[in-house]
């Protein structure tokens, strides 16, 4: 991981939460948390520039206060909204005969990969690389500085739609802030939260928000599969208001201080009551825990038998690693048991291990901050080409490059402050292969 200062952005349905943390020899620490609740989202898409920028605002302001620093530029979190995941395969042509590699070389494989396989309605987001060959040697990470007549990369490429991603950079924009980078969230978040074998060997996570669950498949390093569903926890708050004829303020604590999702023959014959409000009625009711979890198991198991069947579709459930769930769903006690039952697959939980933010909806913001931290130049650089389609890095990245790391520590950071059915078609000859 590269020293610096990092502040990261998680746009969700629900909130938006800002992280600024520090790195230090590989020692990641919270500084600052910012959150904001916001209407300007829904279902993952920004429906409110204005609102949303506003929200950003408010949440930036009170990193800044708790971290006691200024924040100008953000790393930015973008969901798999509109998202489109194929392989591609570059060949490049050296110029001259055993030429070293350079980044002009790079730059030029980048612009192959666009025009390949970006479409009008989309834009270059990120590029994954598995490996690079030349000259028929494979297995290569980074070929830069090795001769050769030609070179060869796989990888995976991501794209997304053009009104998606000019709508979250007006956001930022009109809150008044510099983006430091965007990222795909479930690619960051895999770094996060799967080990390395689990990455390589294939796992499922399931990011479980506010008002959508985001399922990924992992295998060989790399996102080969990503799906928005357009249901959350708002929606389990919503269904206990709706069945106990509660406010959704009431609907909301009840869920966060007695709801489980998993009942079993147990509960329902031992379980305590709970006095609740009633909307319309003087007197409060008295309602079963067992009762208010049967509510939370109804639409936490149809939202899981929703991803179940994406990840049916391209045989997913058999990689090795199982599923983590994370997200602020993700806490509803016992939610992990119902998981297993439904996916019939080992199921674990990840919470995020840091002081003031140890818990699982900040997942995604963390996420960011160890991703963009812990990214090798030459995929930050492939990564810039794809975002701007130019070769000079950003001013921000050409500062910390003369200073000899990614990004200012934090004295330093305060003196200086003072789609079609012909996509699927080749999408799932892609996922035909997911095993091999």
């Amino acid at each position: 991981m590269k020293n610096g200062v990092y502040t990261s952005l998680d746009i969700g349905t629900t909130s938006i939460k800002v992280i600024v943390s520090e790195v230090i020899n590989n020692q990641m620490n919270v500084i600052g948390v910012g959150s904001e609740r916001t209407d300007g989202i829904s279902k993952g898409l920004i429906v409110d520039i204005d609102e949303t920028a506003q929200s950003i605002k408010k949440a930036v302001n009170q990193a800044e206060e708790k971290a006691g620093i200024s924040i100008d530029s953000l790393i930015i979190g973008v969901p798999a909204v509109n998202i489109e995941i194929e392989p591609f395969h570059v060949n490049v042509n050296v110029s001259s005969t055993n030429q070293e590699i350079n980044d002009e070389v790079i730059h030029t494989m980048v612009k192959q990969i666009r025009e390949k396989k970006v479409s009008s309605d989309q834009t270059l987001l990120s590029i994954m690389i598995e490996e690079f060959i030349i000259d028929g040697f494979d297995g290569i990470k980074d070929p830069r500085k090795m001769v050769g007549d030609q070179i060869e990369c796989y990888g995976t490429v991501l794209t997304i739609s053009k009104t998606v991603l000019h709508n979250i950079k007006k956001s930022i924009n009109n809150a008044g802030y510099v983006i430091d980078d965007l990222l795909f969230q479930p690619k960051a978040m895999s770094e996060l939260i799967m080990s390395e074998d689990e990455r390589r060997f294939g796992t499922i996570q399931i990011d479980m928000g506010g008002g959508q669950t985001t399922v990924s498949a992992v295998h060989d390093q790399q996102v080969k599969f990503s799906k928005m569903i357009k249901e959350g926890g708002y929606n389990i708050t919503k269904d206990i208001s709706v069945v106990l004829n509660t406010s959704l303020k009431n609907a909301e604590k009840i869920k966060r201080e007695v709801g489980y999702a998993f009942v079993d023959e147990n509960d329902l014959n031992n379980s305590q009551s709970i006095s609740i409000d009633v909307v319309g009625q003087d007197q409060k009711s008295q309602v079963k825990e067992s009762y208010i979890a049967e509510i939370i198991e109804a639409r936490a198991a149809q939202i899981f038998e929703q991803v179940k069947a994406e990840l049916d579709e391209i045989g997913a459930l058999e990689l090795p690693g199982g599923v983590i769930l994370t997200g602020g769903t993700s806490a509803i006690p016992l939610i992990e048991e119902l998981a297993e039952d439904i996916f019939e697959v080992n199921v674990k939980k990840y919470v995020p291990d840091f002081m003031g933010v140890r818990y699982p909806s900040f997942t995604n913001g963390i996420s960011l901050v160890y991703y963009k931290s812990s990214m090798d130049d030459l995929h930050e650089m492939m990564n810039h080409y794809a975002l701007f389609n130019e070769k000079e890095p950003p001013k921000k990245m050409m500062k910390a490059q003369e200073n000899g790391t990614s990004e200012l520590s934090v004295q330093q950071y305060k003196d200086t402050q003072d789609k079609s059915e012909t996509f699927m078609d080749k999408f799932k000859k892609f996922l035909k292969h997911f095993f091999d």
